[in-house]
């Protein structure tokens, strides 16, 4: 008696849909910039990627360049602990997923607490 053995293959595909910070639709990209020295990132759709680019446009039409620009998928503002903040959240009964990204409101509330 022979015995046959079957190599099952396991796929995985991850698909990841951006929510619109704004308004909770689905976003079409994100979008990082920097203010003061502090970097952001923001996920919007179309229609807001414009409007945040068009309400700058102003400003970035005669600012001068520096440093080199870094494009990042997914990006925390510098300067952000998230761990801490999960942690603080999570004491403070604040709702916040285990791991990716944090909703800009529980950042401020957490700046605002400290």
């Amino acid at each position: 008696m022979s015995k046959t053995r079957t190599n099952i293959s396991l796929m995985q595909k991850t698909i990841t849909i951006l929510e619109d910070d704004l308004d909770g639709t689905e976003a079409s990209e994100t979008i990082s910039f920097a203010l003061d020295g502090t970097e952001y990132a923001i996920d919007l759709n179309t229609a807001h990627a414009k409007e945040l680019r068009t309400a700058l446009t102003k400003f970035t039409a005669v600012a001068r360049k520096s440093g080199k620009a870094r494009t990042t998928r997914n990006s925390t503002p510098s300067g952000v602990d998230t761990k801490t903040i999960r942690a603080w959240a999570v004491a403070n009964n604040i709702p916040v997923p285990d791991r990716g990204r944090l909703r800009p409101d529980v950042i401020a509330s957490y700046n605002a607490a400290s």
